[in-house]
């Protein structure tokens, strides 16, 4: 069997940096941070008090009424705002496709986190179960994709992928997957979080996970640094529109880039931990360029996990030199999640956008809040980490990595499309 090419025909995001991918791009390759004091609760019982929150997000640019609005998870407006930026951005004549051969697979790794804390925190012993009729709707990491079929009423295959912070790009490589096999012609694709909230930054509190720089919320996300305590907590949406190649030619459809390849493993290590050698991280390249049919000195950009945590930063730079050999100080290695923060479920979907543009502009978004003399002696500079300036190349294949609790890792590469 002969198996479809597959693009990327349409890009949408809401982030910390900004609520279109135009916004989110531009402030990516100007080193923009998205951190700042909490503003959704009272932080003053907390060890962590900042995150990169979403910022000026109207739900009503996606739904018709507050009413609407109300009906669904803030990880779930993210994601249909999203989507809805990605189909305009496709141009897509709904009305002249087949909507059975269109499908949605969209993820979340934690879900609707938000109303979950909201029911369970209004419930009363003595009056007994009042809880929202939409509770459980709201909250189901698998929601997000169902609305978006519901909306545009696209019938083909449909759901949520769950694994931690590798979720998204699971997503992405899922779509790629059912298109190449012929399962679809078009697939909505990527993933939304929204656990800036009580729970979600008590929990990652609780687990020592989150930096507690509260003194410089903007320098807080600082991968590859000496100094780095944790991750930053981001929030947001990004949809990908993957599409048949010759369906998207015979509709004269913009291309911004082709899925080459993706990889898979697990680390089989600890709950939370990377494996201390990178196993994973290693097998997981591997897996994607041999999916890709490419060799390590055909790719130009990897886009690293890089959450900026203690333990997490130098397995993934290891393994990186490892597969990649002398290849690895040939390329240009950042992590945007020093601007974005760490946005869980989101962070593969938003990853895979920025090698995207990458691929498409010719510019390598930077890893921000490196300072002079703030380096780890476990970690080699000689590699270009791409410090605190985007770095203009030409980049006709990127890679991005994601790992996530429980020892998920995924892997995505993106190219510059050649008919």
């Amino acid at each position: 069997m002969e198996l479809k090419r597959v693009v990327v025909t349409g890009l949408g995001a809401v982030t910390p940096l900004g609520n279109n991918v135009a916004e989110t791009w531009q402030s990516l390759i100007n080193g923009v941070s998205g951190a700042g004091p909490i503003t959704r609760f009272d932080t003053s019982k907390f060890k962590t008090k900042f995150a990169c929150e979403v910022k000026n997000f109207d739900p009503l640019t996606c739904f018709s009424d507050k009413k609407e609005a109300r009906k669904s998870d803030p990880y779930s407006q993210y994601a249909i705002a999203a989507a809805q930026e990605a189909l305009a951005d496709s141009q897509m004549d709904l009305e002249q496709e087949d909507r059975e051969r269109i499908g949605v697979i969209f993820a979340s790794g934690i879900g609707g986190i938000q109303t979950f804390q909201e029911e369970v925190r209004g419930y009363n012993e003595e009056i007994g179960p009042r809880f929202n009729p939409f509770f459980i709707p709201k909250m189901i990491s698998d929601i997000a994709a169902g609305l978006i079929s519901i909306r545009y009423g696209f019938h083909g295959m449909n759901f949520g992928t769950v694994s931690a912070c590798a979720s998204s790009t699971n997503a992405i490589a899922d779509a790629y997957n059912y298109i190449r096999l012929g399962k679809a012609n078009v697939i909505v694709t990527g993933g939304s979080e929204a656990a800036i909230n009580l729970v979600g930054i008590g929990g990652f509190n609780a687990l020592n996970a989150l930096s507690t720089r509260n003194d410089s919320p903007e320098t807080a996300s600082r991968p590859f640094s000496a100094s780095r305590d944790g991750f930053v907590m981001g929030e947001g949406g990004v949809c990908l529109i993957l599409e048949e190649l010759e369906h998207a030619l015979a509709r004269g459809a913009k291309i911004y880039a082709e899925i080459a390849g993706a990889g898979f493993s697990a680390d089989a290590h600890h709950l939370t931990a990377t494996h201390p050698e990178g196993l994973g991280a290693k097998l997981v390249m591997r897996n994607a360029l041999e999916d890709a049919e490419m060799k390590p000195e055909d790719i130009d950009y990897i886009n690293v996990h890089g959450t900026s945590t203690p333990v997490g930063d130098v397995p993934e730079l290891n393994a990186i030199k490892d597969v990649f050999g002398e290849h690895a100080y040939k390329l240009n290695i950042s992590s945007t999640k020093s601007m974005t923060g760490h946005m869980l479920g989101a962070a593969g979907a938003v990853e895979t956008m920025a090698c995207i543009m990458a691929v498409q502009e010719g510019i390598v978004p930077p890893t921000i809040n490196h300072a002079e003399g703030d380096d780890d002696p476990e970690i080699d500079y000689n590699l270009n980490l791409t410090f605190n300036k985007a770095q203009k190349r030409t980049v006709n294949v990127a890679l991005s990595n994601t790992f996530g609790f429980g020892g998920h890792n995924a892997c995505i590469i993106v190219k510059k499309f050649q008919q």
